[in-house]
């Protein structure tokens, strides 16, 4: 087995938690999203890892999903799924959304910024006797390239 970084140790941990082995297929998607620069669709993932089986793809997206490796998001601005890795393996983020072309690009709040945020959202969630584990943000517009 090559060597492996923090992210596949912390996928293997993952999948032996929901006795499941990293397999090659798995391990290639997951350095597909890895490599990947924000949310992606099963077409653009096959594109980044030409070697991923497409037949099996789906599947494994599914069990990767079930064991907490990958987030799916569907919006309406597409008409695919997109897949990414999930936050507790790469850090806390959000979306900017083209609802045009459905194209996802990941951003990271200034850590400011993003506190104020936390503890407004708390605040709000306090005053409906609700218990605020986390969030996500998608914000939603057009792309340049959509608005060219």
């Amino acid at each position: 087995m090559p060597d492996r970084n923090p992210l596949d140790e912390a996928v293997v941990e993952r999948l032996d938690e929901h006795d499941l082995r990293y397999t090659s297929g798995r391990r290639l998607l997951v350095r597909g999203l890895r490599s990947a620069t924000g949310p992606v669709t099963l077409p653009e993932l096959l594109d980044l890892e030409p070697d991923l089986p497409q037949s099996s793809a789906y599947r494994n997206l599914a069990l990767l999903e079930e064991a907490g490796i990958v987030r799916r998001l569907v919006h309406d601005a597409s008409d695919h799924a997109r897949f990414e890795l999930a936050e507790p393996l790469t850090g806390h983020h959000h979306h900017l959304i083209c609802e045009s072309c459905g194209v996802m690009v990941d951003i990271v709040l200034d850590d400011d910024i993003e506190h104020a945020l936390d503890r407004s959202l708390e605040s709000m969630a306090a005053s409906e006797g609700f218990s605020l584990r986390h969030h996500n943000i998608d914000l939603f517009g057009t792309c340049a390239d959509c608005r060219a």
